[in-house]
């Protein structure tokens, strides 16, 4: 296996089959994006060993990540460095009261298999995709497979997290923009799932939600799909603020925004925590205003040593960025605005390096990694992007992308991962 994973295929005479029923079984309402087919025909086949360490790295980083978090609670300082909305920062101010353990936490972290091994591109921290396909999708695939087997399930585990918080017969608040089908498969997923266990789904959307001594009105527990930074964008009567300062149960709370911005590392020596899983797997990351004296942006130029962040001052040039990097959105989803060189037109990748230049506090730079693409048993090879999950820093089941260009975006397909059944991990 390479990188201890192999791509199987669907029988093409199973594949309508197979493809009706993600769309009618497993949440995947909009299996189309323009003229691309988003129900990938293969499967990820992934021996146990190699789940078994991307689960702890997946683990180790999610405590990583929560102690980042609370350590930049209280401190506007450091957390205005993250190119957060100027509203959204101030409604910051109210995570003082943020207690880990009266919450659920649900990350998602992006690994990529490369030349020299595994890569990690960065962590959904605020509203990670994926539910239904690392819930639901390898139970359909698994027929086809019998030596794997679905590995995890991240709704199942959202669910015994708040077992422990709400009694069922509760009312969950499923918090979503109302109007994209994209999102309101998600929360189907969810809410099925929670009334199947008894509980009270609420599909809403996040401007109606109405606060009283700190408690969401009508809502026993919240989970939110909707971006936090959207929030500022809503009328200026939806109480927003409140999603900050609530006691009320949440999946997320809106302390994830400060792992969800890119520019995190630019301020990891700042914050007094151990980081080292974070250090080790993510390529380097620097502020976009390290470019070299000749004006060549990090999009196609790198810099020796490992300084993570680099600002231009007053009077002092910076320093020169050598070999391959790429430009990064502080608050990006979806890789969008993530131009790599060979996956689009130039003249895009112009507009993005522009847009940096002219907001580098809303950006990053990191040095691009090699992504190693496996081959289908038809000679055809995608590149993979395995989305481990975490809930409460527990794994929690994995989901897979492929795609014909190193760059994962809304074209990418989604794809089951089976893991080899038996023996140890």
């Amino acid at each position: 296996m390479d990188n201890g994973m192999t791509l199987g295929t669907i029988p093409d005479a199973a594949y309508p089959e197979y493809r009706y029923d993600v769309i009618f079984n497993a949440y995947k309402w909009d299996p189309q994006v323009g003229d691309s087919n988003t129900v990938a025909r293969h499967v990820v086949l992934m021996d146990r060993g190699a789940a078994g360490q991307l689960e702890r790295w997946a683990e180790r980083l999610a405590a990583e990540t929560m102690l980042m978090e609370e350590a930049l609670i209280g401190k506007p300082h450091l957390s205005k460095a993250l190119g957060l909305p100027k509203r959204v920062l101030k409604a910051a101010a109210g995570l003082s009261g943020y207690e880990r353990g009266n919450n659920v936490r649900l990350m998602r972290f992006d690994f990529h298999p490369t030349e020299e091994g595994w890569a990690l591109s960065e962590v959904n921290s605020d509203v990670p995709g994926g539910i239904a396909e690392a819930s639901v999708l390898p139970s359909i695939a698994g027929k086809w497979f019998g030596d794997f087997a679905p590995h995890g399930d991240t709704a199942g585990a959202l669910l015994d997290a708040f077992r422990d918080k709400v009694a069922p017969g509760g009312t969950i608040a499923l918090v979503h923009a109302t109007s994209y089908a994209d999102d309101r498969q998600v929360m189907q997923c969810l809410g099925d799932c929670f009334e199947n266990a008894g509980y009270r789904a609420w599909y809403t959307a996040p401007d109606r939600l109405a606060w009283d001594k700190k408690r969401a009105v009508g809502a026993d527990g919240i989970i939110r799909f909707f971006p936090l930074e959207w929030l500022a964008n809503l009328p200026r009567n939806a109480a927003w603020e409140g999603y900050f300062d609530t006691a009320t149960p949440s999946c997320n709370h809106p302390v994830a925004l400060f792992a969800q911005s890119k520019r995190l590392p630019l301020i990891w020596d700042e914050l007094g925590v151990d980081i080292p899983t974070w250090k080790s797997l993510l390529p380097e990351t620097v502020d976009t205003r390290a470019y070299g004296s000749r004006g060549r942006s990090p999009s196609t130029c790198s810099m020796q040593g490992r300084s993570p962040a680099l600002p231009a001052m007053e009077g002092e040039r910076p320093r020169e960025l050598q070999g391959e990097w790429i430009l990064k959105p502080a608050l990006g989803r979806v890789g969008e605005g993530i131009p790599i060189k060979g996956t689009m037109p130039e003249k895009e990748i112009r507009l993005v390096e522009k847009a940096a230049k002219r907001h580098p506090e809303d950006w990053v730079a990191q040095r691009l990694f090699r992504s190693r693409p496996l081959a289908a048993e038809n000679g055809e090879q995608y590149h993979l992007c395995i989305g481990a999950f975490t809930v409460d820093g527990k794994s929690a089941g994995f989901y897979g992308r492929v795609s014909p260009t190193p760059r994962m975006d809304a074209n990418a397909k989604d794809i089951p991962v089976l893991v080899r059944k038996g023996g140890a991990s």
